[in-house]
C-alpha cells in the first residue's frame, strides 16, 4: 500500500503561482513507479495534468507546458512536487496525486494509489 497526501492548495488571483507537494510513505518500492499529477474541475473529467515516469521521463497536458514544471524530491524520493506558474481561472480544479507500479503516462486506469487532493482556486 501506498499512502499520498497533497498539500499547498488555495487560492490565488489570475496570472499568479502555487505549488502543490504530494508526501508518499508506505510500500518502499514507491520510489521506482511513475508519480502523476490529475486534476478535476466541477462538472468534467478527471485529467492528467503532468507526470514523471518510472524511466525519468516527463510529460505535461499540452496548454501546460512552460508554465507548470513537475518534480521529485530526489534526496529522499518522497515528495512529488507541481509548481504552477501564470495560473488561469479555468484551472480552478481539484488536482490530486497518484501513482502505482504499472503507471506510466497519463493512463489513470494504471494508477492505483491515489490521494485525497487539493483545492486549487484561481479567480479575482
Amino acid at each position: 500500500q501506498v499512502q499520498l497526501v497533497e498539500s499547498g492548495g488555495g487560492s490565488v488571483q489570475p496570472g499568479g503561482s502555487l505549488r502543490l507537494s504530494c508526501a508518499a510513505s508506505g510500500d518502499s518500492y514507491r520510489t521506482h513507479y511513475s508519480m502523476g499529477w490529475f486534476r478535476q474541475a466541477p462538472g468534467k473529467e478527471r485529467e492528467g495534468v503532468a507526470v514523471i515516469n518510472v524511466d525519468g521521463s516527463t510529460g505535461y497536458e499540452d496548454s501546460l507546458k512552460g508554465r507548470f514544471t513537475i518534480s521529485k524530491d530526489n534526496a529522499t524520493k518522497n515528495i512529488l512536487y507541481l509548481q504552477m506558474n501564470s495560473l488561469k481561472p479555468e484551472e480552478t480544479a481539484m488536482y490530486y496525486c497518484a501513482t502505482g507500479p504499472r503507471a506510466y503516462g497519463f493512463s489513470m486506469d494504471d494508477y492505483n494509489y491515489w490521494g485525497q487532493g487539493t483545492q486549487v482556486t484561481v479567480s479575482s
